[in-house]
């Protein structure tokens, strides 16, 4: 019988099938070299590839890892809350599956929760930070960036990145406020923990584009109607 683990990674997965293949063994080797105490959840979001399937009969030969599966898509921002609710670990930590933050940072992601950050994230923006992407795709998060630090007073330099670890009890007690069920998930997680005071930490890291991108430029719309609307909560609808 397992042991409770200090830390759950959570890979938020729709329609990833391929992605998988490399994802699952290349965590379960980086994680076993970090902690002998861990779990990996596949937050697989209504995915109709074949990526459920897989999940399940991989799990097979280790028990560390779980599928969590909904049989409709809820969004990224739903389905890593659902994963935190079923996570076990004293860390729970998320990245993508397309692997596009360099794993070689987990360590240090995971060693900042445990010296005391409540939230620890990835940058792409950061001065030593190493990014490889198209210029559209810079311009467009850096414009975005610059839009949340200047409205809603942000520190932090990058708030997409998707390569974040929390203290799973503090997180969860954040969990009830946040609005956003899709991309904008990880902005309003940021902001929100920033306003109540908590320790956030950003490590430059080294991220390259990934083939293709889930992101929709109906995304990236809602992404900025999401800013106005988070300033209006924060700033007009306080109490």
């Amino acid at each position: 019988m397992l042991k409770i683990p200090e830390v759950t990674v959570v890979i938020p997965v729709y329609n990833d099938r391929k992605s998988l293949e490399t994802a699952i063994p290349r965590s379960l080797d980086v994680l076993s070299g970090i902690t002998s105490s861990y779990e990996l959840i596949i937050a697989e979001d209504g995915s109709n590839d074949g990526s459920a399937e897989y999940v399940r009969e991989f799990s097979k030969q280790n028990p560390r890892l779980k599928l969590l599966h909904s049989d409709e898509r809820q969004g990224r921002g739903r389905a890593l809350e659902r994963a935190f609710m079923e996570a076990k670990g004293e860390i729970v930590c998320y990245y993508d599956v397309d692997l596009a933050t360099d794993l070689v940072y987990l360590n240090d992601l995971i060693g900042m929760v445990r010296r005391g950050c409540v939230v620890a994230t990835g940058s792409r923006l950061m001065k030593n930070s190493n990014t490889i992407r198209r210029g559209d795709r810079e311009i467009a998060s850096r414009g975005y960036n610059f839009l949340v630090r200047m409205f809603l007073g942000s520190s932090v330099y990058d708030h997409q990145c998707g390569f974040k670890a929390f203290s799973r009890d503090k997180i969860m007690v954040l969990m009830p406020e946040i609005k956003a069920y899709h991309w904008f998930w990880d902005t309003e997680v940021l902001i929100r923990a920033q306003k109540i005071g908590w320790k956030v930490c950003e490590l430059p890291v080294r991220w390259q584009q990934g083939e293709g991108t889930t992101v929709k430029l109906r995304d990236v719309i809602s992404m900025g109607m999401d800013i106005l609307r988070l300033w209006w909560q924060l700033n007009v609808e306080k109490d």
